[in-house]
């Protein structure tokens, strides 16, 4: 999947506003970025009465509301996993995916932190970053408010150019961690396969779903 890091820190330290300067410093190096936020608390998509919750409330797992240039998507999530469920169905093809929250989740992340806000950071797991007002005593590396640039070439050069090609298997809904041999010799496989196909031209990504048939008795 597309590399993830996450854009964590207290309430009003300016996440959103960081967010915002990386998306657009990103596109305009020519890359795809999508984001991805965390809300503390529940919110009502399904409005009740509405033709979308009826159709959550008859049983279908999943709903789409469609207008002529979007789609709305409603689907449950298991929390344990809810980052990977989310990253899978936004799709693979984006160079990084930024998400603002996921603390607890396994990603790198960026802490933004606001002079005179207390400072959590010291038990947050693969913290690779952070965007402050004031020097800090850390080994972590620090980043002005300002040097949203600076802070894209973190991104740019840790994350999305070793990332650029990339495989990712998923069986029974499960992500399996490939090594680099078999994910060279796999990715070799298909796209050799593939491009032995009739009105097949260059293959620039390759997407394969396979469900198979349940045993009977």
């Amino acid at each position: 999947m597309p590399p993830i890091v996450s854009v964590i820190g207290q309430s009003k330290s300016g996440k959103t506003t960081l967010i915002e300067g990386l998306v657009a410093e990103l596109k305009s190096r020519d890359y795809r970025v999508a984001t991805i936020k965390h809300a503390a608390q529940d919110f009502n998509f399904d409005e009740p009465g509405k033709d979308s919750w009826r159709h959550l409330q008859a049983g279908s797992e999943a709903t789409a509301v469609v207008s002529k240039d979007r789609v709305r998507l409603i689907k449950s999530i298991t929390t344990e996993n809810a980052l990977d469920e989310i990253t899978r169905l936004i799709g693979d093809d984006y160079d990084i995916i930024l998400t603002e929250g996921f603390k607890q989740a396994n990603a790198p992340k960026i802490l933004v932190h606001r002079n005179g806000v207390g400072l959590p950071w010291r038990n947050i797991k693969k913290l690779i970053a952070i965007v402050n007002d004031e020097p800090l005593k850390t080994k972590v590396r620090q980043f002005s408010r300002q040097d949203v640039k600076g802070l894209a070439d973190l991104l740019e050069e840790g994350f999305i150019k070793p990332q650029r090609e990339r495989l990712a298997l998923y069986i029974n809904s499960d992500r399996v961690i490939l090594s680099s041999f078999p994910r060279k010799i796999l990715s070799s496989v298909l796209i050799n396969m593939v491009s032995s196909l009739k009105g097949v031209n260059k293959v620039r990504s390759l997407d394969i779903f396979l469900r198979r048939q349940p045993k009977q008795g």
